[in-house]
């Protein structure tokens, strides 16, 4: 019989019995691996990182609290996440608007969209930045065509106007926005920096502001996607040791890698400070946090709870609720 034959939930159940000596049974285990779907949930939970670095579980109940660990910090991150996207945005346009006087595209792109220029012509990293600049104005229009029927664009659209660099900035998804700050002048995203308390030992030309976009556009994405994060798996890439040396300079906490999912729990918290969002917020944020490592701690064997919570964790958070405060 195949393999890749679907399967009822009862021969699931007795798969991952058999075959991987997890103890699941009864009309709740059933139930529950049908909300959660084996292949979204089992097939998801199952490992940590990469499918290679899999977890012993014992019971099914085990697979349940990351399940569930996983849920809460989706729900406890979205909203800040977005929070952040809309606040940067902001930032970056009102520095846009002091500079160029304008909120036109075309203005904007001539005039501050000029990063190429600190590289000498005809070198690597000029075309590489050439190349970034143009392909900013491709999704700029791109993303104009493929939203010309959503408000405001439609709007100005239907006037014969320019759309503003605000509704253009509506459509741009995180990821966009961070290429095209990536491209913006360094004394645009120093400005930009400056406003944000951003420390210059650690932003050189403000090189700081593009990469803390990217870094959050990976778990952002994630989320939006329903996609499983308690482990940082999101992680595109490298993240600049800039941004590492920045947050354990001001929290603290060493060993920053973004290799652990509290990693990006502090860069979340750093950035709502930066933003002078209320201590008592933030601190809401980290409290929440703490209880479900806890919750999670409880309800898992200690080996599968430090592969995915960081041995220094609880010290680390008395040390960002002191960052808070401070």
């Amino acid at each position: 019989m195949s393999s890749d034959k679907p399967k009822s939930i009862n021969s699931l159940m007795a798969h991952m019995r058999n075959t991987h000596g997890i103890s699941i049974k009864g009309s709740s285990h059933k139930r529950k691996l049908r909300n959660i779907g084996y292949y979204h949930g089992f097939k998801g939970y199952r490992f940590i990182g990469t499918p290679n670095n899999t977890i012993a579980f014992g019971s099914f109940d085990e697979i349940l609290a990351i399940y569930d660990f996983d849920k809460k910090l989706k729900t406890l991150l979205y909203p800040h996440i977005m929070f952040i996207e809309t606040a940067l945005k902001n930032y970056v346009l009102e520095v846009i608007l002091e500079e160029s006087k304008s909120f036109n595209f075309n203005d904007v792109y001539q005039n501050l969209l000029t990063g190429f220029k600190n590289h000498p012509i005809g070198s690597a990293n000029y075309s590489k930045s050439i190349k970034n600049r143009l392909a900013v104005r491709d999704i700029v229009y791109r993303e104009l065509t493929s939203n010309y029927d959503r408000l405001p664009v439609k709007h100005y659209c239907d006037k014969d106007e320019s759309v503003p660099m605000w509704a253009i900035f509506e459509v741009l998804n995180l990821g966009q926005f961070g290429f095209f700050t990536s491209c913006l002048s360094d004394n645009v995203k120093i400005k930009v920096s400056h406003e944000l308390g951003l420390p210059p030992q650690c932003n050189t030309g403000g090189s700081l502001l593009p990469v803390i976009v990217f870094t959050l556009k990976d778990i952002r994405n994630s989320i939006a996607h329903n996609n499983v994060i308690f482990d940082a798996r999101f992680k595109s890439g490298d993240v600049k040791r800039s941004l590492s040396r920045c947050l354990e300079m001001s929290t603290s906490i060493q060993n920053i890698t973004f290799g652990n999912i509290f990693d990006y729990i502090i860069l979340v918290v750093y950035i709502l400070k930066c933003l002078r969002v209320s201590k008592s917020e933030i601190n809401k944020l980290v409290s929440s946090f703490e209880e479900m490592t806890e919750q999670l701690r409880r309800s898992v064997p200690v080996q599968i709870y430090s592969r995915i919570i960081p041995t220094n964790t609880r010290r680390d958070l008395v040390k960002l609720s002191i960052f808070v405060r401070s």
